[in-house]
């Protein structure tokens, strides 16, 4: 087992909160413990060699080994993801894709991987309206997609890493086998997915103890994972798409009713991509082109570009309106566009582009909350994830995001193989003319993102924040905070937030006719929330999840400064 790093962030209480009150009787479950920080909960972690910052003490305990045992940033982020699908097996695991930011060093370039799964070649739009359902479900075998992450893992180790599989595996093989201690935000996500777990046979005997969902403290052993992982440890990725594993996954797909052939999972290839970009205040912000939707961050920063928020001030209700406005019109375009660009063009370049943001601006009524916001023209000329970052010693930095979807994916757990297999499918389109369509080996629309940010040609800042259609809004929050307001990453991610909910959707699903939900953190004053009411904008109060981890490089004083928010059980973990 990994041995315990203790930093600062990790010691520090989250009842003593700077500037915040806390209520001795308020319930210990994580929506009361930390509901939106008016201000920084604890120091950010700094460090001179290397960063490791996941949303469990146990995953960045684990790559901070393989950094201080001579391995990279890849060696470390693929150790920390498999720790994590054994200690928060419902927001990721190998039966979920993965997106790559990576930096190299030796190259001074960035690099883009997508291991994003494609929809089973037997599954089509007519087997749905067969059955008579306009939407995928969000549950069961017809919500598949190929896993990505096992080759994704392979992929960015091949290319960039420096230690075997089977040394990256070996500690999450270790604490799956002699079980790891449950944490308590965790804890309460596994509670919230009892339910649904006991409906299946198979993902019930894994994940629940005698039933029950593990408690928080107690410790979750899962054999069946640890097995599957020593395979891949042993035999590489052809275990997964190729052999035992994959034969067990295609059996399990027929027993449910699902379309999965060996040829799907034989076939399956993640892809290097070219990174996207905008210029942000002088940054340059980097995102993955579709069929994810990190252009969307890009757009809203186009947008608010123009705007002196830091003048306006967090506490100015015109700041947050014309953050939620701009996320209404880069959504707009999100539901029209963002689609698997094999299958057909994206006006990329136009949706990215200054031009187009002014044009996009324009629509922005400083008085009132938009309704029923349109996608622009280009010929004018909900989820669960795991997001980590890691730099090390030589300035390699990986900006990793792997997911299941949903919590504990589509709740299906394949027989004896100890994880469960994502939903991503349900984010396909059933309308014959959408973008997004569902066909035949096509990878759906996603929601996980990893960002970057670089300046003067060198990495500065290696972040991300989970959490479904959060993630861009959330993106865009943490680098205002940074850029305009001048926060330490720490108190970046802590600040409180909103999310805006209720745009139309890429699966064809349509705009909330309201205009939206503005759910806002109670970090944020209540005369700012009355304030956007009198605008026309429905707002509640809500605890807006996620999770954020990011690492910043100080080059004038050879130190990185790591981060993770509050609203997760992680650590920022450095040497």
């Amino acid at each position: 087992m990994p041995r315990l790093v203790w930093t600062l962030a990790s010691l520090m209480s989250i009842s003593f909160l700077t500037g915040t009150a806390v209520a001795d009787d308020l319930p210990t479950d994580a929506y009361t413990r930390i509901n939106g920080f008016a201000h920084q909960s604890r120091s950010a972690t700094i460090a001179r060699h290397g960063i490791v910052a996941t949303s469990h003490p146990l995953a960045s305990q684990t790559g901070l080994d393989v950094l201080m045992a001579g391995g990279n940033a890849a060696d470390a982020a693929i150790a920390a993801n498999a720790m994590l699908g054994v200690v928060e097996p419902m927001s990721c695991g190998i039966g979920g894709d993965l997106f790559v930011l990576y930096w190299d060093a030796k190259t001074a370039r960035l690099y883009g991987l997508n291991a994003s799964g494609r929809s089973p070649k037997r599954l089509t739009r007519q087997v749905f309206a067969d059955r008579g359902l306009d939407e995928i479900p969000l549950d069961g075998s017809l919500s598949w997609s190929v896993p990505g992450c096992v080759d994704g893992w392979e992929t960015l180790r091949d290319r960039f890493g420096t230690k075997s599989l089977s040394e990256l595996l070996q500690p999450s093989i270790d604490a799956a086998t002699e079980g790891a201690p449950v944490t308590q935000v965790i804890a309460g996500y596994w509670k919230g997915a009892e339910a649904a777990l006991k409906t299946h046979e198979s993902s019930a005997a894994t994940f629940l103890l005698d039933g029950r969902a593990p408690r928080e403290g107690e410790l979750f052993r899962n054999p069946d994972l640890a097995a599957t992982y020593r395979r891949i440890a042993e035999q590489g990725v052809a275990d997964f798409y190729k052999r035992e594993t994959a034969g067990k996954l295609v059996a399990f797909s027929d027993a449910e009713g699902g379309f999965f052939s060996k040829e799907d999972l034989a076939e399956h290839r993640s892809e290097w991509v070219e990174p996207i970009s905008t210029n942000y205040r002088g940054y340059d912000v980097w995102e993955l082109p579709p069929n994810g939707q990190g252009i969307a961050a890009l757009q809203m920063l186009n947008i608010l570009e123009a705007y002196d928020l830091k003048s306006l001030g967090r506490h100015n209700p015109q700041f947050w309106h014309l953050l939620v406005e701009a996320k209404k019109l880069a959504f707009a375009d999100r539901a029209r566009f963002y689609a698997d660009p094999a299958f057909g063009d994206i006006p990329l370049k136009w949706l990215i582009s200054k031009e187009y943001a002014e044009q996009r601006r324009s629509l922005i009524s400083a008085d009132h909350a938009a309704v029923g916001v349109a996608a622009g023209d280009p010929r004018l000329s909900m989820g669960d994830t795991i997001y980590l970052s890691v730099v090390d010693k030589d300035r390699n930095c990986c900006s990793l995001i792997q997911s299941n979807f949903h919590g504990f994916g589509s709740k299906l757990v394949p027989e004896g193989l100890g994880f469960a297999m994502q939903n991503r499918g349900a984010l396909f389109a059933l309308d014959g003319e959408h973008p997004n369509r569902l066909e035949p080996a096509k990878r759906p629309f996603h929601t996980i993102i990893p960002a970057m940010v670089t300046k003067a040609g060198r990495p500065w800042f290696c972040f991300g924040v989970m959490g479904g259609d959060m993630q861009p809004q959330g993106h865009v929050q943490v680098l205002v905070n940074l850029v305009d307001f001048g926060m330490n990453v720490q108190h970046a991610g802590d600040a409180a937030r909103f999310e805006h909910t209720g745009s139309a959707s890429p699966t064809g699903r349509p705009e909330a006719a309201s205009g939206g939900t503005i759910e806002l953190e109670h970090g944020v004053p209540e005369s700012v929330a009355e304030a956007l009411r009198r605008k026309g904008h429905t707002v509640t109060r809500a605890f807006n999840g996620g999770g954020y981890q990011g690492i910043l490089i100080d080059e004038a004083n050879g130190t990185l400064h790591g981060a993770t928010e509050a609203r997760k059980d992680g650590v920022a973990a450095g040497y």
